[in-house]
């Protein structure tokens, strides 16, 4: 059997169909959900929560401003760092 250059142009471009399909639903799509559920997060922020940083640090939010929050770490009550927002990486609600 004979191949035509119209059918196998067909082929190839039913493997690149389904290839866009396989990067979209198993990488593009869950990244966008993630973002999605970060900027939640962050935008759900209140002063008084406990926050864990990328950098493992846990404290509480003493202020929030758009991009930037005060965060007090330790007990001393002396340790107030400004950080961006996106140094956050958990938020536990206070009660």
């Amino acid at each position: 059997m004979l191949l035509t250059s119209a059918g196998m142009g067909g082929s190839m471009i039913l493997i690149l169909v389904v290839w866009g399909a396989f990067l979209y639903f198993f990488m593009m799509r869950p990244q966008k959900k993630e973002q999605k559920r970060v900027a939640a997060m962050l935008a759900s922020l209140e002063v008084g929560d406990v926050v864990v940083t990328t950098s493992g640090f846990y404290g509480v939010l003493i202020d929030i401003t758009d991009e930037d929050v005060i965060v007090e770490f330790g007990s001393n009550r002396n340790c107030r760092i400004p950080m961006k927002k996106s140094a956050i990486q958990e938020v536990e609600k206070q009660n």
